[in-house]
C-alpha cells in the first residue's frame, strides 16, 4: 500500500511462532536519493519484496540502502537475499551493530547449555526447535546512525533510538508527512496501537521510555511491523500507550 508519495508499507504474510501473522516493512521513497528498505522480513521472502516494490513500478534494484530497526529473525532474515540482489549497504543504530555483524550473540538466543536442553525436549514446539537450529543471520553494517540524526532522504527522516525490545532498537519519524515508523517499539491491531510484546521485549522499563520519546512527536500516522498502519488519533493513542506502560513499571 502506498501510503503517501514518501512511504510504501508493504504486507507479506508468513509462519511466525506457529503460525500465520503479516509483517510490514516499509520502502522511503526518494527518486533521487534512491529507495531505502526498512527491515527485511523472515527468510526467503526477497521475492516477496520485490513484488511488492512493483506497486511503485520498482524493484530491489531500486533499494540503495536497508535501514535496519533491529537484530531480530523477523527483521533481518531476507537481509542477506536483499543484498545480493541489490547492492544496498546496510545501516542500523550504533549499539545495535554488534548484534547484527556476529560479535554478539543475538539478545534473545538461549545460552547453548539452554539450547541443548530444548532441543532434547521433545515437549518443545517444532518452529521453536527449528528456530534454535537455525544459524543466526549476520551481515556487514556499512553506516552506524545516531539518536537524533537526520537523515537526507524522502525530505527529511529522523532516527530515534527506542530501545528496549532490543539494546539498539531504532524508529524512524518522516518530518513532510509526520509518519512514524515504529519498528516493534510499538504494535497495533486493527488500528488500535499497543506497547511491544512483553515475551519478546527484554526491558520493559526501558521500552515505555522509549515509547514516550516517541509520544512526544507531532505523528499523524503510525506505522508498526506486527499490525501496520494507525491513523485514528494516532498521537492521542501513542500518548495514552506511553501513560499506560509509565503507570505500569
Amino acid at each position: 500500500m502506498k501510503l503517501n508519495d514518501d512511504l510504501l508499507v508493504l504486507e507479506l504474510q508468513v509462519n511466525l511462532m506457529g503460525g500465520p501473522t503479516l509483517l510490514h516493512p516499509v520502502v522511503i521513497l526518494d527518486d533521487q536519493a534512491g529507495h531505502t528498505l526498512v527491515d527485511a522480513g523472515t527468510p526467503n521472502l526477497e521475492d516477496a519484496i520485490n513484488a511488492a516494490l512493483g506497486e511503485v513500478g520498482a524493484s530491489l534494484k531500486d533499494i540503495k540502502r536497508v535501514i535496519v530497526t533491529h537484530h531480530d529473525l523477523d527483521h533481518i532474515g531476507s537481509l542477506p537475499a536483499v543484498i545480493a540482489a541489490s547492492g544496498a549497504q546496510v545501516w542500523a543504530l550504533e549499539r545495535e551493530i554488534p548484534l547484527i555483524d556476529g560479535r554478539e550473540r543475538p539478545q534473545k538466543r538461549p545460552p547453548p547449555e539452554q539450547v541443548d536442553a530444548m532441543l532434547a525436549d521433545p515437549n518443545t514446539p517444532p518452529h521453536i526447535q527449528a528456530m534454535l537450529r537455525m544459524p543466526p543471520i549476520t551481515v556487514q553494517v556499512d553506516r552506524a546512525l545516531h539518536d537524533g540524526e537526520e537523515l537526507p532522504l524522502a525530505g527529511g527522516v529522523r532516527v530515534i533510538a527506542t530501545p528496549g525490545h532490543t539494546f539498539g532498537h531504532a524508529s524512524l519519524y518522516l518530518e513532510r508527512g509526520k509518519t512514524l515508523i515504529a519498528g516493534d517499539a510499538l504494535t497495533s491491531q486493527g488500528g488500535t496501537l499497543g506497547g511491544p510484546p512483553p515475551q519478546a521485549t527484554p526491558d520493559m522499563t526501558a521500552a515505555g521510555e522509549s515509547v514516550g520519546k516517541l509520544a512526544g512527536l507531532d505523528v499523524q500516522t503510525i506505522v508498526t511491523y506486527h499490525g501496520g498502519v494507525v491513523r485514528e488519533n494516532a498521537k492521542e493513542q501513542v500518548n495514552q500507550v506511553a501513560e499506560q506502560m509509565a503507570a505500569a513499571e
